[in-house]
């Protein structure tokens, strides 16, 4: 009798559990749900065991945020591009008037000395260049350059490049130092002495900065969203600019 309870308690022992014996779904349910099941570095390979319901989860609910910012962002982009089309001067206008300010704000804080403070009025000028004259100049030019040269070819491209270094830069930036002499009260004499002094070395310095900046919008960008990219590669260039516009005036001869 002792011998036949023995070998009963030996065949429960090496017997398949009840979930082995059971249909396959709950099969898998057993295994997930197990929490004596193998490590995964101790699984033999080409088994996997199905996912936790935690990151299951986890994936589910991170969806909809990740869905909402990609929708915020293209929402925006449509607006935009849509205000180009309905509005095309006044956005690249406010455009360009937004990136001036920042550069003005960020050229301030590179040279700002600790007694210092914001020079509020200098951002509105910097900005109210960027809204007055440079997105209206910007619409033309780039659009006027789409009809004469519309190919965007090398050669094209870079007779582009010259157009822009031999008479959009020059002009735009001399406009640029004598606006803002302008509203500081220099007189003409004064702001032809100030040209005299910086507008040289500033184009001198732009060509290492402008002829890449110039190559990547002619030979990629739309002509309608030229505007945009150019004024976003002016922000650093603005800084220098800005810089060079507050230096104090020149001594006219």
């Amino acid at each position: 009798m002792r011998f036949h309870s023995t070998l009963h308690l030996l065949k429960s022992a090496t017997a398949t559990p009840p979930c082995r014996r059971s249909s396959s779904l709950y099969d898998r349910q057993c295994r997930a749900y197990n929490p004596f099941r193998q490590p995964p570095f101790a699984r033999k390979p080409g088994i996997s065991e199905p996912p936790s319901r935690f990151f299951t989860y986890f994936s589910i609910i991170r969806r909809p945020f990740s869905s909402v910012s990609s929708d915020s962002k293209m929402g925006f982009l449509n607006w935009y591009l849509g205000m180009l089309d309905a509005r095309p001067i006044l956005t690249k206008s406010l455009s360009s008037a937004i990136i001036y300010g920042a550069a003005d704000i960020t050229s301030q804080l590179i040279t700002m000395e600790p007694k210092d403070t914001w020079d509020s009025i200098r951002t509105l000028r910097m900005a109210g260049f960027g809204l007055i004259i440079l997105g209206p100049a910007q619409h033309v030019w780039f659009n006027f350059m789409g009809r004469v040269l519309p190919k965007r070819d090398m050669v094209t491209t870079f007779k582009k490049l010259a157009m822009g270094q031999l008479v959009y830069g020059p002009v735009i930036n001399g406009v640029f130092f004598s606006f803002n002499a302008a509203l500081q009260g220099e007189s003409g004499n004064e702001i032809a002495a100030r040209l005299k002094r910086d507008l040289i070395p500033t184009l001198l310095n732009g060509l290492m900065y402008w002829p890449l900046c110039d190559f990547m919008t002619y030979k990629v960008i739309p002509v309608h969203l030229q505007p945009l990219v150019n004024s976003s590669f002016s922000y650093l260039w603005t800084i220098y600019l800005t810089y060079m516009a507050s230096l104090t005036k020149a001594v006219p001869n």
